[in-house]
């Protein structure tokens, strides 16, 4: 399987990659960047691409999303 290749992840986790980009992109960041960040976020949350076999299952760490979340929410300060 050649680098880049998506094939091996499942439906949620290439929409998942598709929204975080999105995030990315809103906040100035360029398009092959964003693209990056956004599958190195997905990785790190599921562990790469789909497993198989029975019990392969492994609970999805949601802190990575999470931590993008908080930064992009730094920008605006309150007083």
């Amino acid at each position: 399987m050649p680098r880049g290749d998506k094939s091996s992840y499942t439906d949620k986790q290439k929409r998942q990659a598709e929204h975080i980009e999105e995030g990315y992109e809103e906040r100035g960041v360029s398009k092959k960047e964003a693209d990056s960040r956004a599958w190195a976020t997905v990785n790190k949350m599921d562990h790469g691409g789909k497993k198989s076999g029975s019990g392969r299952g492994t609970t999805t760490n949601k802190e990575p999303a999470r931590k993008g979340g908080r930064k992009g929410g730094k920008a605006h300060v309150k007083h």
